[in-house]
């Protein structure tokens, strides 16, 4: 048995839980919630766990997993987007010379979370007939759009390899979308539409506003995008598109994760024939998208029970997944 600290860095809330690591499983035991924006540095934010009064540290856990949001160096350094500071791992003034500290992207969280038990109330959006051996992906829309693959190690463990997919150029298909990519481009001043700013919070407010004229927030869009609407159904396709790329990209037979807070918060932009259409719109892999399962992690935690899988796999005392 050991005990494994999680984190889940964001620029609002910064969460950290224990786990219990025994039997090849992960037991949730304390957590508590610490305002980022409170916290001077990363040192701080660790002074403020210490004086919250929460019973574990990294000097009394086996292994200490924070996930943080944008690209990881070496699972020691990050600089996170909506955070003023940054976390060196190998920086004195943390007193963590010595401890196993590590870094994760907070996608690549979700990706081992989308292996553990979190998963056991997930929503099926879409049944179909998983291959365990290959890949599984996970995408997520919130304020941008993540993107992650797990894979078996070949150990009896689980790669998380997140991507960067959601800065590529989105494909838009006939007059209707081209005409919105036009809107896109002049609004924003890009060169081109990529999947950040199309299948996101922002994205979905754009596209409100280019069908209604509606300038509103990404959560005023959402409450107004009710099922059946034009903005609805046009996000889920796009959603539906965007899945089916990343989908066929790693070949994730496995199955598909949705994750992220705007499917989270309003399902119903998923759970839908228009995304499920245009996930197995395509004239080459028809049959093997059809039977790629889709499920929808509406469970907070994700990040916590992704950063402790991490730890608890990397101290080599899980197996399998499903934790």
């Amino acid at each position: 048995m050991a005990i494994i600290l999680a984190a889940d860095i964001g620029g609002t809330n910064s969460r950290f839980q224990a786990f219990e690591a025994a039997d090849a499983t992960l037991r949730p035991l304390e957590e508590v919630w610490l305002p980022t924006p409170s916290a001077p540095s990363f040192v701080g934010l660790l002074q403020a766990l210490t004086a919250s009064g929460f019973p574990h540290s990294p000097g009394s856990c086996a292994a200490t997993v924070l996930a943080v949001p944008g690209p990881v160096e070496r699972g020691r350094y990050a600089s996170m987007a909506n955070i003023p500071w940054d976390i060196d791992l190998d920086d004195p003034d943390n007193h963590l010379q010595g401890l196993f500290v590590r870094l994760v992207n907070d996608f690549a969280a979700q990706g081992y979370a989308s292996r553990t038990a979190v998963m056991d109330h997930a929503l099926e959006i879409k049944p179909g007939t998983p291959d365990p051996g290959a890949p599984l992906a996970v995408i997520g829309a919130g304020t941008g759009l993540g993107h992650c693959a797990t894979l078996p190690d070949g150990k009896g463990g689980y790669l998380a390899v997140p991507a960067e997919a959601g800065h590529t150029a989105f494909a838009f298909i006939g007059e209707e979308e081209e005409a919105f990519h036009a809107f896109l481009r002049t609004e924003l001043g890009l060169p081109y539409a990529f999947g950040d700013v199309v299948v996101s919070g922002p994205g979905l407010a754009l596209l409100h506003r280019y069908l209604t004229g509606e300038d509103l927030s990404p959560g005023e869009a959402a409450a107004r995008a009710a099922p059946g609407s034009p903005t609805a159904r046009l996000f889920a396709r796009f959603y539906g598109r965007a899945a089916r790329h990343y989908t066929l990209c790693v070949v994730a037979f496995a199955g598909l994760v949705i994750a992220g807070g705007v499917a989270a918060k309003n399902p119903h932009l998923v759970d839908n024939d228009d995304f499920r259409d245009e996930f197995v719109l395509s004239p080459r892999y028809h049959a093997q998208l059809a039977a790629v399962p889709i499920r929808l992690n509406r469970d907070e935690r994700s990040g916590l029970f992704g950063a402790a899988f991490f730890g608890a796999q990397s101290l080599g005392l899980l197996s399998g997944g499903r934790s």
